[in-house]
């Protein structure tokens, strides 16, 4: 079940809303997240949902024996049964791969948003060692937490501190429920009306021969794949930051305009920010931050988070990528940057960010081999014509590649704030509603990108 599916949006929805809004009581509307929560991962994945609520029992026991013991032997023991889940789950098959073990028949399914959840968990345990946040002592409380529907299974990565007051606290009301539905159907219109556009573009253009899409196709199809990943994975978050409102979760934004970055450092200061953000605190800082070995710091430190996006080897190599970038801007790039005129920083960092989602895309030799030679040419200009033939230059395509274009600046707050007629704006989200449903009707199955991470 996807947010974008009629099933969400006609009867999971209304359903949850309901249930949730006729209790008055708290604890037993943290019921009914977390009641609904599991029946929302079990749409997907019946047989893990086992899983997550024995994670749950367990980081539920261990915290409360870090925080009674206060040894660092019960954090060590936490930390090792999550990292542990997740490695089993996401690299074993990797693993058998790389060093060619022969096991017949043996492939390990990836339960969806286990990344995500682990996380989530790794936060909750770390802090109440360190005493950031108190040891929560409601398995239910701490379930809600857990696996709380908008955010379970792709994001944003929600810190237990992020909610710890909101759980027992927090307080509904009309004007946040009415924010919440706004930033809901935001996110719906990017993920329906153009990442799924943008993203049948850059399909269609990438899978034709390197000699036919040459220097023109590989722009054009590397623009739609940026943007199709940037407002797939944005509108996920605004829908769970929508979502959170509506039932007085604050989540903390996950993107801010990544495309207008300056430089790739502020690239991911605005990128997945919520990600970033984890790996700085609870690994970056840990090994030692700017004070010692930062180098090598920040190379294991995207190593790991071009890792945690997938057992490929590609994207092992995306994160090295950005680590070396980030570390030849820290060392002696970024004082040039800044004294170029802004539209030469943009135009660098979206070169380089396109560069980077080539890497992140592919993952045989030959794909990339093909991609880098058609961005320098050698594969000549491109074949309008076969481009043509693949149907991606149709007036819905282009508009939502315009419109994708328009949307990854930060025009429309401003144009919206300008409007300052909220019935105005209101009737345009219904519209936007509206054509999303319709959309949702008439197209195939089309789910999030990072599903799989």
């Amino acid at each position: 079940m996807t947010f974008s599916s009629l099933i969400f949006l006609t009867l999971f929805l209304p359903l949850f809303l309901l249930s949730y809004f006729v209790i008055k009581n708290r604890k037993y509307r943290n019921f009914v997240i977390l009641i609904f929560s599991l029946l929302f991962y079990a749409w997907g994945e019946p047989v893990y949902i086992f899983l997550i609520l024995f994670s749950i029992l367990v980081n539920y026991l261990l915290a409360l024996l870090i925080d009674k013991k206060r040894e660092k032997k019960y954090l060590i023991l936490a930390v090792a049964f999550n990292l542990g889940l997740l490695i089993y789950y996401k690299y074993t098959n990797f693993i058998i791969d790389i060093f060619n073990i022969n096991i017949k028949d043996f492939n390990v399914i990836l339960p969806i948003g286990i990344s995500f959840y682990t996380f989530q968990i790794l936060s909750y345990v770390i802090d109440v060692y360190y005493k950031k946040v108190k040891v929560q002592k409601n398995i239910f409380y701490l379930g809600c937490y857990i696996t709380f529907f908008p955010q379970l299974i792709a994001g944003p990565i929600v810190r237990y501190e992020t909610i710890e007051d909101e759980l027992s606290n927090r307080k509904e009301t009309l004007e946040n429920f009415q924010i919440g539905i706004r930033r809901f159907i935001t996110g719906l219109g990017k993920k329906v009306l153009i990442a799924d556009n943008v993203g049948y573009i850059a399909t269609q253009v990438l899978q034709l021969e390197a000699t036919s899409y040459g220097f023109i196709g590989v722009i054009f199809g590397m623009l739609a794949y940026s943007l199709q990943i940037y407002f797939d994975f944005s509108g996920y978050s605004d829908m769970a930051i929508g979502l959170g409102k509506m039932t007085g979760f604050n989540f903390l934004e996950n993107f801010n305009y990544p495309y207008i970055a300056k430089s790739i450092t502020d690239f991911w200061r605005r990128w997945h920010i919520s990600l970033s953000t984890f790996f700085r605190d609870y690994v970056y800082i840990p090994l030692g931050g700017n004070k010692k070995r930062h180098i090598l710091n920040i190379m294991i430190v995207w190593s790991l988070t071009g890792l945690w996006h997938g057992a490929s080897v590609n994207f092992i190599i995306w994160g090295m990528y950005y680590g070396l970038l980030l570390l030849i801007e820290k060392l002696f790039l970024n004082k040039y940057l800044k004294k170029a005129p802004t539209i030469i920083q943009r135009i660098y960092t979206l070169v380089i960010v396109m560069i980077g989602w080539g890497i992140f895309k592919v993952t045989t030799f030959n794909e990339v081999k093909d991609l880098f030679s058609s961005m320098i040419f050698l594969n000549g200009l491109g074949d309008i014509k076969i481009i043509s033939l693949t149907g991606v230059f149709n007036f819905k395509y282009l508009l939502s590649f315009i419109l994708g274009l328009i949307l990854s600046t930060p025009i429309m707050p401003k144009l919206i704030k300008k409007i300052n007629n909220q019935v105005l704006v209101d009737i345009g989200y219904i519209l936007i509603f509206i054509l999303c449903i319709i959309k949702i009707v008439v197209s195939s199955y089309s789910p999030f990108i990072y599903f799989r991470f």
